[in-house]
């Protein structure tokens, strides 16, 4: 298994994970359940005309973070949030989550799409760091 599929499986798991970014000197923290390996890159999406999209034009350092099932292991995804404009991206996520391609069709809602570059991902107990694995695109 490749690293980042590693990652991917450990989100999909997960199910819901948290997308933490940086509003002027204020940390914004948010549940997320969307994202997609493609090309050996983890890719998310958010509204671009939500808050958290704006926060991550502002400040790209965003983390996200994910608890396992028995909540005794999570991980955290860490790096620059790097926008992809293309737009077979839209059409994949859009794909996988039909009922959120509807709602934003009807209100003609962009999606932003981006990836996370220069990233850590840290595999951690409780009480420490098992695994550590980066990520340069």
């Amino acid at each position: 298994m490749s690293d980042i599929k590693k990652v991917s499986d450990f989100l999909t798991d997960a199910g819901v994970f948290f997308l933490a970014s940086i509003d002027g000197d204020q940390a914004k923290c948010r549940p997320l359940g969307f994202h997609m390996l493609v090309d050996d890159k983890i890719y998310f999406g958010v509204g671009t005309f939500k808050e958290v999209w704006r926060q991550i034009q502002e400040n790209p350092k965003i983390e996200i973070v994910a608890l396992n099932e028995n909540k005794d292991k999570f991980i955290r995804y860490y790096g620059t949030a790097t926008a992809d404009a293309n737009p077979e991206l839209v059409e994949k996520a859009f794909e996988m989550m039909p009922e959120i391609a509807e709602i934003y069709k009807a209100n003609n809602w962009k999606m932003g799409i981006f990836y996370l570059d220069d990233a850590t991902a840290e595999f951690r107990n409780m009480m420490e760091i098992e695994e550590t694995l980066k990520f340069k695109y």
